[in-house]
C-alpha cells in the first residue's frame, strides 16, 4: 500500500521538534509523498509558536519542490466540553486541521469527560482529524464516538508515532482500526513526525493495517484523487490547480 502525503508533521516552530519546514518537504520528496501537512501545535501547548505564525502561513507557497504544503495546525482539546485551543474564524483559513489530546493542555480524565469531549470536538465544522486517539490516558468509547466522527465527517489517524514513541497505544489502534473497518470510518496514516527523517515512513501502521485486512479505499490519504479531492470537497481549495512555478 502506498501512502501519497504525512498529514501530521512538526517543524522547529514547536520546540520539542527538529527540523524545518524545508528539511521535512525535502524529506517528503525523498520518500516519494505528493503532499505534506505542516501541523505545528497551537498555542496553548507550551512551547507552541506564537499565534502569528498561523496567522502568516500564506507566506508559504503551495508547492516547494513538487510536494504540496498543507498551512495547518494540530490544535489542542483545551477541555472536556470540546474546547479547541484555536479560534474557529482562524481554523477556517487553514487547509488542514488536526484536533488531539494532550496532557500539558488538558489533563486526563475518566473515559466519560474524553468521550463527552470528542463528541462535542466532532460538531466542529473546520476540524479534519482527530489525532493519536489511542493513547491510553486518554480513553474513550470508541464505538459510540468513532460512529460520530463518521456522522460529521472527520476524518480517524492511525499514527505511527502510537507505535514509535507511545507503544503502550498499539492495542487501542487496533481496536480503533477494526472499529473504522466495521463502520467503513474514513481514516488517514500519519507518522505525527518531529523530526524529518521520520516523514513518510509508517511501517507499523501498515503491518497492522494488513493484519486485519483494512480496506485501502478507506485510507483517504492511499490515494492522490481521493486525497485532493476531499480537501476540495470540505474547504472549496483546488490544490493541484495551484501548482505554478516554484
Amino acid at each position: 500500500m502506498k501512502i501519497i502525503a504525512d498529514t501530521h508533521t512538526h517543524t522547529l516552530a514547536s520546540s520539542h521538534a527538529y527540523s524545518t519546514l524545508l528539511e521535512n518537504v525535502a524529506a517528503a520528496k525523498q520518500a516519494g509523498l505528493v503532499a505534506l501537512g505542516m501541523t505545528d501545535h497551537a498555542c496553548a501547548m507550551p512551547d507552541a509558536p506564537h499565534i502569528w505564525h498561523f496567522d502568516n502561513l500564506r507566506q508559504i507557497p503551495r508547492w516547494l519542490n513538487g510536494v504540496a504544503v498543507l498551512r495547518g495546525v494540530e490544535a489542542d482539546i483545551a477541555d472536556y466540553q470540546g474546547n479547541l485551543d484555536m479560534d474557529n474564524e482562524r481554523l477556517s483559513k487553514l487547509d488542514w486541521v488536526v484536533v488531539s489530546f494532550h496532557a500539558p493542555v488538558c489533563p486526563p480524565g475518566t473515559v466519560e469527560d474524553h468521550t463527552n469531549a470528542y463528541l462535542e470536538v466532532a460538531k466542529n465544522p473546520y476540524v479534519d482529524v482527530i489525532g493519536h486517539s489511542g493513547t491510553p490516558a486518554f480513553r474513550y468509547d470508541y464505538e459510540r464516538v468513532l460512529k460520530v466522527f463518521k456522522e460529521y465527517g472527520k476524518l480517524v489517524e492511525l499514527n505511527e508515532g502510537s507505535f514509535r514513541v507511545r507503544k503502550e497505544s498499539r492495542d487501542n489502534c487496533m481496536e480503533i482500526a477494526k472499529i473504522c473497518k466495521k463502520y467503513e470510518i474514513p481514516v488517514v496514516v500519519d507518522s505525527d513526525s518531529h523530526f524529518a527523517p521520520h516523514i513518510g515512513k509508517f511501517p507499523h501502521i501498515l503491518q497492522m493495517l494488513k493484519e486485519i485486512s483494512f480496506p485501502e479505499k478507506l485510507i483517504i490519504n492511499a490515494d492522490e484523487d481521493r486525497f485532493f479531492g476531499y480537501i476540495k470537497e470540505k474547504r472549496h481549495i483546488d490544490i493541484r490547480n495551484e501548482k505554478t512555478a516554484e
